[in-house]
C-alpha cells in the first residue's frame, strides 16, 4: 500500500497525473477542464451509491446551486476564484444537510424519488427566483482572480488550477473511502441492521457521507461556472442527475478511478457526437448500452476484476 493505494491504484494514479499534464497538448483546454469538472462531481455521487449504497436521483440540485452561488458571488459580489467556489460549496452543502435529513430516514426507491423531487424543487427555485436569471441564467460570468492577484483569462492558466481542485477533490474521496468512516460506510451498505446492532448510529453517518457528497459536487458545479462563464437551468435540471449515474455507471460504481472514467468517455461522446444533430441522443444510447453489455461492471470495474483473475 501507498498512502492508501494499492500497487495498481497507484499505477493508475500516476498514469492519470501522467494524462492531466500531457493533455493539454492535444485536446482544448476547456473540454479538458468540462471532463475534469464532470470527473468530480460523478466521484461525489459514486461516494453516495458506490460506498454507502444510497441511489441519489437529485444530484443535479448541489451540482446546479454550486454554479449558481459561484457565478452570483463572482459576478456581483467581486470573490475572487476559490472564493466564490468555496462558497458555491458551502451552500451546496447546507442544501445537502437538509436535504439528506429528510430522505436518509427512507431506503431503497424511496430515498431515490425523495432526492429527486427535492432537486425538482430546486430546479423551480432556479427558475424563478431573481438572483438566478431564469431561463437565461447567469451569463458573462468573469473569471475570478484566483486569491485576486492571478489572473485566470488565459484557459491555460485555469486549467491547471481546475486540475488542481479535481486532484484535491479526488484525494480527499480517496481518503474518506479509505478511513475508518468509510470502512463503517461499506459496512452499512453491506448490512445495516449487523452496522445497527454493533452500536453505530446508521443515520448520522449517512447524512454525514450526504453531505460530504453534497459539497464536492457542489465544488465540482462551482468550478463549471468559473470555466464556462454561466450558469443556467441545465446544471439543475433532472437530466443532470441523470447524466452523473450514467458516467459513474459507466466507469464502475464502488471504485475510485471509475467515475473519472465515465466522465472521460461520457464528455467525448457529447463532444464529439455533436455533428449527428438530432441522432446524437440515439447514437449515444446505442454505445451505452453496448459498454453495459460489455462492461457489466463499468469500464474500471471490469479491468480490475479481469487483473485480479491475471494476478
Amino acid at each position: 500500500m501507498t498512502f492508501g493505494f494499492t500497487r495498481a491504484q497507484a499505477v493508475a494514479l500516476v498514469a492519470m497525473l501522467a494524462l492531466i499534464v500531457v493533455a493539454p497538448g492535444v485536446l482544448y483546454p476547456v473540454f479538458l477542464m468540462k471532463v475534469l469538472c464532470f470527473g468530480l462531481f460523478a466521484g461525489a455521487f459514486n461516494l453516495l451509491i458506490g460506498y454507502v449504497g444510497l441511489l441519489s436521483l437529485g444530484h443535479a440540485a448541489y451540482f446546479g446551486m454550486g454554479s449558481y452561488i459561484a457565478a452570483w458571488t463572482a459576478k456581483y459580489w467581486g470573490f475572487s476564484a476559490e472564493l466564490a467556489i468555496l462558497t458555491g460549496g458551502v451552500v451546496g452543502a447546507a442544501i445537502g444537510l437538509v436535504f439528506g435529513w429528510l430522505a436518509i430516514r427512507r431506503q431503497g426507491i424511496y430515498f431515490a424519488m425523495i432526492t429527486l423531487a427535492l432537486s425538482q424543487m430546486i430546479y423551480f427555485f432556479a427558475l424563478q427566483a431573481p438572483f438566478t436569471g431564469g431561463e437565461d441564467g447567469i451569463q458573462q460570468v468573469p473569471r475570478a482572480p484566483l486569491f485576486g492577484l492571478i489572473p485566470l483569462e488565459d484557459d491555460m492558466t485555469l486549467y491547471w488550477v481546475v486540475a488542481a481542485i479535481f486532484l484535491l477533490g479526488f484525494l480527499a474521496i480517496h481518503r474518506i473511502v479509505h478511513s475508518p468512516f468509510g470502512q463503517v460506510l461499506k459496512a452499512i451498505r453491506e448490512n445495516e441492521p449487523r452496522a445497527i446492532s454493533l452500536g453505530y448510529r446508521v443515520d448520522d453517518y449517512k447524512l454525514l457521507a450526504f453531505v460530504l457528497s453534497a459539497f464536492i459536487a457542489a465544488i465540482a458545479g462551482a468550478t463549471k461556472s468559473q470555466v464556462f462563464g454561466i450558469a443556467t437551468l441545465t446544471d439543475v435540471h433532472w437530466e443532470m442527475s441523470g447524466e452523473v449515474v450514467l458516467m459513474t455507471l459507466l466507469g464502475g460504481i464502488g471504485t475510485i478511478f471509475g467515475p473519472v472514467m465515465g466522465a472521460l468517455v461520457f464528455g467525448s461522446l457529447e463532444t464529439y457526437l455533436a455533428q449527428f444533430g438530432d441522432w446524437v441522443t440515439v447514437t449515444q444510447g446505442a454505445i451505452f448500452i453496448l459498454c453495459v453489455l460489455a462492461f457489466r461492471r463499468g469500464i474500471i470495474g471490469e479491468i480490475g476484476a479481469r487483473l485480479r483473475l491475471v494476478l
